[in-house]
């Protein structure tokens, strides 16, 4: 089951993503690290109302972010769409127990049936650049590669920016 956040559960998804974090540095991918993602994201996210969370057998899995905020790091990209209605994807994350159990795919199904129903013109996200597994995943689902952003307090590395037309 997907659906908004509650406040309550914001402790619990720093853990989840704390978890993942630590899977990614332990598959050498620096992606997350202890100070991101954080409380004060999740909150935002929560307070907007664009925080989402995966249930699995009534236990909390995952999250995804679904924002209609465009952060100026995107200023710089070549999108495919002209800036109108799109949604942003952020902080999509799965329990390291319970990924590769296609809980990914239904966060992303779930975040692009959102966008349509909304009458949204594309979905756009970043992924690390040293995440190969993460950018075959969008690369599959026909999100196109467009361009780098830098987020320095994260890692030296860029990250690759998709959209997806709907």
């Amino acid at each position: 089951m997907i659906r908004k956040a509650k406040a309550s559960e914001i402790v619990q998804l720093i853990s989840i993503t704390q978890l993942c974090a630590a899977h990614m540095i332990a598959n050498e991918i620096y992606q997350w690290n202890e100070d991101y993602p954080n409380i004060a994201a999740f909150e935002n996210d929560y307070t907007r109302g664009e925080l989402y969370v995966l249930y699995v057998c009534e236990k909390l899995v995952g999250c995804i972010t679904i924002s209609s905020f465009k952060d100026s790091e995107y200023d710089a990209v070549s999108w495919l769409t002209q800036d109108a209605k799109q949604y942003y994807i952020h902080r999509l994350a799965v329990a390291p127990d319970f990924q590769k159990q296609g809980h990914a795919k239904k966060l992303m199904d779930f975040a692009e049936a959102f966008a349509r129903s909304k009458a949204a013109v594309s979905l756009r996200l970043d992924t690390f650049s040293q995440n190969k597994p993460n950018q075959r995943f969008y690369e599959n689902r026909g999100y196109q590669k467009l361009g780098n952003i830098y987020f320095p307090h994260q890692s030296e590395h860029p990250f690759y920016c998709y959209e997806f037309v709907l």
